[in-house]
């Protein structure tokens, strides 16, 4: 069977957001499989570009693709008050007119999608849709209510938390991420009692408790014996977190540094021991949903996972190899990176099931 797929987002590329990287990440798995993927997507951003080329020297990939960017002559970041009204707004202009143009009334092909209003649009005119689902949200109970009944449609969820809300789906299946093994070799010299932090150190506007974190390094308990690096993050919070660390003169056991080279990512989780999990409690997705793409590459670079006690990362796969902590509480902290040493290593089986190789194939079957 010759699997084609239509894959169309409302992100923009290249961009450094979790969806993007997502995105083409699965993009690149279902081309190795063998799927012919089309990506269409808005040039809603001054750097947003479809040139093949300019997306694999900026994801650094090989595969090719067909990618198709869409003009946005939308307010959504043009504009600065109310930005989620115009974030809507042009979200449902410009997934409408995409279909009424490009996709009217076509029934016979597949397409992938993680945009609430391009999934209800498709699904409207009996178009085969694969909605995949990462949280929870007003607009996404409602088009879930609408469509996830329709013969037409299937949904993936993130994890079985976010699977639980949505009884009345007809088709569906739990997916969460998976890590991206091109990134990764097999030569791992590791650094001892090495702690990183790789990402965003903020949420939906909201502090994932990094701050909190850094500061327990004033206990001799941790400054003495641990070390923590913290990839990620914009200019301004790696701005920040240096005053704290310099204040707190900690320089010497943590180093801050923003947004690098995924490979160079790649190389830094390779050289430590221990992957820290955080995330905010005063939102549902970090909170209950989430399924994080740093947890999968932790695991993946062999690195002992340290976790702030969440419904969400109790979900995780493999959570057994998880050793938590309390929230807000430096002694539990200190007490699991103590207690993960007990944890197995993962087994071959087990590591080949959080790659994006092994999802992409479930995705496959799922989808044909």
């Amino acid at each position: 069977m010759n699997k084609k797929l239509n894959y169309v987002t409302y992100q923009t590329f290249p961009a450094q957001t979790a969806n993007s990287l997502q995105t083409i990440s699965n993009v690149r798995y279902l081309v190795k499989n063998g799927v012919r993927v089309k990506l269409y997507f808005p040039l809603r951003e001054e750097q947003s570009t479809s040139d093949i080329k300019s997306l694999q020297n900026f994801y650094q990939f090989k595969e090719s693709f067909e990618t198709f960017g869409i003009k946005h002559p939308y307010p959504h970041g043009k504009i600065r008050f109310i930005p989620k009204f115009w974030f809507h707004m042009s979200h449902v202009l410009w997934s409408r007119k995409l279909i009424k143009k490009s996709f009217k009334n076509d029934t016979n092909n597949y397409f992938f999608t993680r945009s609430d209003w391009i999934a209800y649009f498709l699904a409207k005119q009996g178009s085969k849709v694969i909605f995949e689902c990462h949280q929870t949200s007003k607009v996404r109970n409602f088009i879930i209510k609408k469509i996830g009944m329709f013969e037409n449609v299937k949904i993936i969820f993130l994890n079985e938390l976010l699977s639980n809300n949505y009884k009345e789906v007809k088709k569906s299946i739990v997916l969460h991420n998976a890590a991206d093994s091109d990134l990764f070799t097999d030569n791992m010299n590791k650094k001892e009692n090495s702690i990183v932090f790789l990402g965003n150190t903020n949420r939906f506007n909201q502090s994932r408790g990094i701050g909190q974190i850094v500061s327990w390094w004033s206990d001799i308990n941790l400054s003495e014996n641990y070390t923590l690096e913290i990839i990620g993050g914009s200019t301004q919070d790696c701005y920040n977190l240096k005053n704290i660390i310099n204040e707190l003169k900690l320089s010497n056991s943590i180093k801050v540094s923003s947004w690098v080279d995924r490979k160079v990512a790649a190389r830094k989780l390779a050289e430590a021991t221990y992957g820290l999990l955080i995330n905010t409690p005063n939102n549902d997705h970090s909170y209950l949903y989430t399924s994080p793409l740093k947890y999968f590459e932790y695991l993946y670079s062999g690195l002992s996972i340290i976790a702030v006690d969440f419904p969400s990362h109790r979900s995780l796969p493999i959570s057994e190899k998880i050793s938590f902590f309390e929230n807000g509480n430096k002694e539990s902290f200190i007490n699991s990176l103590k207690n993960s040493k007990n944890k197995n290593p993962l087994s071959k089986n087990e590591i080949y099931s959080i790659t994006l190789d092994h999802r992409a194939n479930k995705l496959i079957d799922f989808i044909y």
